[in-house]
């Protein structure tokens, strides 16, 4: 009885991640504006009203996409609120969050760098695209901040840094756009990139 009542969820997963893969690799190939739910349907596998049912449209698929790349997986849990996101900001060495910090951002950048490219481009002439990037930045800016803010509140910035500047530098140093920069263009590894972004973080904010 327990194994019937779990089928249907156990399709809709499949159907979410036959989707999804399906929109991944089209929007990598031919990219967002000329992919059609047409397209992703066809690929898939996944009739057109089961798609909508699920993503309500090829923006919800987009986001999708994205949460998934940002979190590593499909549950429905934000990243601030993950045990190892929470840990780094209960830290009591300064440079233990900030090195925390550079871990979390390398983590997100490798893993959406695909999905964030197809995005910027997008946004250039989408309207719902380019909401969608402002909604990514902003979450990005909100973690950052709560990081600022807890060095601010246990005195660790150095002198004359308020917590918005240091968070504005947070934000310029772990961005997408840096990564690409060093680790795509200039084929850093990832793991030197991140002894990088943890010393440039802790020389650039911390006293």
């Amino acid at each position: 009885m327990a194994d019937s009542s779990r089928a249907p969820q156990a399709r809709t997963r499949l159907a979410r991640r036959a989707v999804l893969d399906a929109a991944s690799t089209l929007f990598l190939e031919r990219g967002y504006g000329a992919t059609t739910i047409e397209a992703i349907s066809s690929a898939s596998d996944v009739p057109q009203a089961t798609l909508y049912r699920l993503f309500a449209s090829k923006q919800g698929i987009l986001k999708a996409l994205l949460d998934s790349s940002v979190a590593g997986d499909d549950e429905p849990v934000p990243v601030s609120e993950r045990p190892h996101v929470r840990s780094l900001l209960s830290a009591a060495d300064p440079r233990d969050r900030l090195a925390g910090l550079a871990a979390v951002s390398v983590a997100i950048n490798t893993r959406t760098a695909p999905m964030y490219r197809i995005l910027v481009s997008a946004a250039g002439s989408d309207g719902d695209a380019s909401a969608l990037l402002d909604e990514l930045t902003w979450q990005r800016q909100e973690g950052q901040r709560r990081v600022a803010t807890s060095l601010a509140r246990s005195g660790a910035l150095r002198r004359g840094l308020r917590a918005r500047d240091a968070a504005d530098l947070i934000h310029a140093l772990a961005s997408p756009e840096v990564y690409r920069l060093l680790v795509i263009d200039r084929q850093w590894s990832v793991d030197r990139f991140e002894r990088w972004l943890s010393a440039a973080l802790t020389e650039q904010v911390l006293s």
